[in-house]
C-alpha cells in the first residue's frame, strides 16, 4: 500500500518530513478513510524497516544500509479517540469465559496487574524477585522492555498470583506461552473473535442490555479496569501511579520490602472488593 509512494526514495530520505510521506498519510486519512491506527500500523512498519537498515542488515562489504538509525517517525493521532471502557467485574467473566486458555489467564493477569500488552507477552521469569520478609515475589521488568525506559515493579495481588503459579513449567524462559513459543500479542484473532461471541450472550448472562461498545473491548482497556478498580478500593493516587507503572522518576529496584508490601496490600484490596477466589475467573475461562 506505502511501496507507490516511498518506492522510488533512498531510504535517507525516509523521515518525518518526507513529502511522499507526509502525502501518504493524508490520502489514507481523507480520501480513503481509513482510522488513524491503520496508518499508524502501516507507518510502524516501515519505521521497523529503517532501524533494520541501520542495525542489522548490511551490504556485500559488511556496512550498513543506513549510517545512522533515523529518528523516529511520528505517529498519526486520533482526533477522535474512543474513551477508555472500564470492564465490570461480570463483563470479565463473561468475556474471559470466551478467550482461550492461555489468553484469558493473561487477560485476568493483566486486569489484576496494570501491565501494557507488550510487557505481559513479554514476561520473563528471570523477572522474578522473591521478598524473603514478605514470603511474596514480585517481575521487575528491566526499563529496555518498558515503554517508559524505567525498571517496571509488578506487584502481584492474589489473582495475579494465581495466575502466575498456574503457569509455572509451561516455558522456560516466558510466563506465558502458547503451543511451546511465547505469545506475541494478546490482541490477536481470539481476542478478536471472543468480543462479538461474548456480547451476543451478554443480556441473557448478565441480565441486562449490551452496551454496543463491549463487543469493541480492547486489550488496554484492562489497565484502565485496574486503575478504575484501584480507586473504587481507595487507594490513593500517588500508589495508583506506583502500581500501574506510570513514570515517576523513582528505580523500583530500590523499594524497600515494607514499601513493596503495602503496594501488595493496595492491588489485593481489588480481590476483597469482588469477594471471590483468587482462582474462579481461570476455572471459567478454562470451562
Amino acid at each position: 500500500m506505502i511501496e507507490p509512494w516511498l518506492g522510488k526514495l533512498e531510504l535517507v530520505a525516509i523521515h518525518d518530513d518526507t513529502p511522499e510521506l507526509v502525502a501518504f498519510g493524508e490520502h489514507r486519512l481523507a480520501v480513503d478513510q481509513v482510522s488513524p491506527t491503520k496508518v499508524k500500523r502501516t507507518l510502524e512498519v516501515v519505521r521497523h524497516l529503517l532501524h533494520l537498515a541501520a542495525r542489522k542488515w548490511r551490504t556485500e562489504d559488511k556496512q550498513p544500509w543506513l549510517p545512522i538509525a533515523p529518528p523516529l517517525l511520528e505517529m498519526p493521532k486520533d482526533p477522535h479517540p474512543r474513551a477508555p471502557y472500564p470492564v465490570a467485574w461480570d463483563e470479565q467473566r463473561l468475556l474471559f469465559s470466551w478467550l482461550p486458555k492461555h489468553l484469558a489467564e493473561m487477560a485476568l493477569f493483566k486486569v489484576n496487574t496494570g501491565t501494557r500488552e507488550s510487557e505481559v507477552c513479554g514476561l520473563q521469569w528471570v523477572w522474578e524477585q522473591h521478598v524473603p520478609e514478605l514470603n511474596a515475589s514480585v517481575f521487575v521488568i528491566p526499563g529496555g522492555h518498558v515503554k517508559n525506559a524505567e525498571d517496571r515493579l509488578v506487584v502481584l495481588n492474589q489473582t495475579a498470583l494465581a495466575v502466575v503459579d498456574v503457569r509455572r513449567g509451561e516455558h522456560p524462559t516466558h510466563v506465558f506461552s502458547y503451543r511451546g513459543e511465547p505469545v506475541a500479542r494478546m490482541n490477536d484473532t481470539a481476542w478478536q473473535r471472543a468480543r462479538p461471541e461474548a456480547a451476543q450472550q451478554y443480556e441473557t448472562e448478565l441480565g441486562r442490555p449490551c452496551r454496543p461498545i463491549f463487543a469493541q473491548v480492547r486489550v488496554h482497556d484492562l489497565k484502565h479496569t485496574y486503575g478504575r478498580q484501584l480507586r473504587s478500593a481507595g487507594v490513593s493516587l500517588e500508589t495508583r501511579k506506583l502500581l500501574l507503572g506510570h513514570k515517576n522518576g523513582d528505580i523500583t529496584t530500590h523499594y524497600f520490602a515494607a514499601e513493596i508490601g503495602e503496594l501488595i496490600a493496595a492491588t489485593g484490596r481489588i480481590c476483597a472488593a469482588k469477594g471471590t477466589p483468587s482462582i474462579a475467573l481461570l476455572r471459567v475461562a478454562n470451562g
